[in-house]
């Protein structure tokens, strides 16, 4: 569900001419094509179906339905297919759109940051491009709604993150070391170190290693890493919102060490 407000519902209307129930310059035909290059979605599909199930109606349907992000590339994209078609078709331009538009641009940069903590990942390593190379692929992924597509990468990413977070701990990192003993050994640092202070994160940590265990069947028989039947969008995002949390948690704990002693120099590469 997006996060969108009445006054912010009002301008798009008036911008996409929802009148009537219709979209800009649609048909049935162009409009879900449009969405479906745009973010991967049926918008014929019964769920977005409002009142007559027209355009307009569908739309409104797919405001209250998907994520903020999802709803901010509809939006950015929206507005550059009107003034794609204002250059091909001068009567179709008006100074009012034009003045529209950039508020329309406004409310998609709101939802694009409201719905960016979604796919904001830890980068422990800022001068080594893979990560951010892994981190865009996500979000793009997670952007066009594919978050069964994102799984592999999250993996990736992740087994990279805790093999630089452990070293940078002075934790011993061998390449067949699995991703839930990496974290197990980061969280026993952690206790010993006394970097928890209550007993609930003391056990949300410990569940975590359990977590990112069966996050490794997942990758390897639910994601696009081998010939596999894509896990269904809704058990993705839950999966990579909970792992991104383990993420988000450990790079927080991460600036605060940094901030309170030097950056470890590391003398060879991290295995990968």
């Amino acid at each position: 569900m997006s996060t969108l407000k009445h006054s912010e519902k009002l301008i798009l209307e008036k911008f996409l001419k929802m009148g009537g129930g219709y979209v800009l310059d649609f048909i049935d035909r162009t409009f879900g094509a449009f969405i479906t290059d745009s973010v991967g979605v049926d918008i014929w599909d019964e769920k977005f179906k409002r009142g007559s199930g027209s355009k307009a109606n569908r739309m409104r349907g797919l405001w209250q339905i998907e994520s903020d992000a999802v709803n901010a590339k509809v939006i950015v994209d929206l507005v550059e297919h009107w003034r794609t078609s204002c250059v091909l078709d001068s009567a179709k331009f008006a100074e009012s759109d034009e003045a529209l538009s950039v508020e329309v641009l406004k409310i998609a940069a709101r939802l694009k940051a409201n719905g960016s903590s979604t796919v904001a990942l830890g980068s422990p390593a800022a001068t080594d491009e893979n990560f951010e190379v892994l981190s865009r692929a996500i979000k793009d992924s997670i952007e066009k709604r594919e978050p069964g597509a994102a799984l592999d990468r999250l993996h990736t990413y992740v087994v990279r993150y805790l093999r630089t977070v452990c070293s940078a701990n002075g934790i011993t990192v061998a390449k067949e070391k699995p991703l839930h003993s990496l974290i197990g050994e980061y969280i026993k640092a952690l206790k010993q170190t006394g970097k928890i202070e209550t007993e609930m994160t003391s056990r949300i940590l410990k569940n975590s290693i359990s977590l990112l265990e069966a996050f490794n069947d997942v990758r390897n028989n639910r994601s696009l890493a081998h010939d596999n039947s894509v896990l269904n969008h809704e058990e993705s995002l839950l999966i990579f919102n909970s792992v991104a949390s383990i993420v988000h948690f450990i790079d927080a704990l991460e600036a605060k060490r940094k901030k309170a002693s030097p950056p470890l120099e590391l003398d060879e590469e991290v295995p990968f």
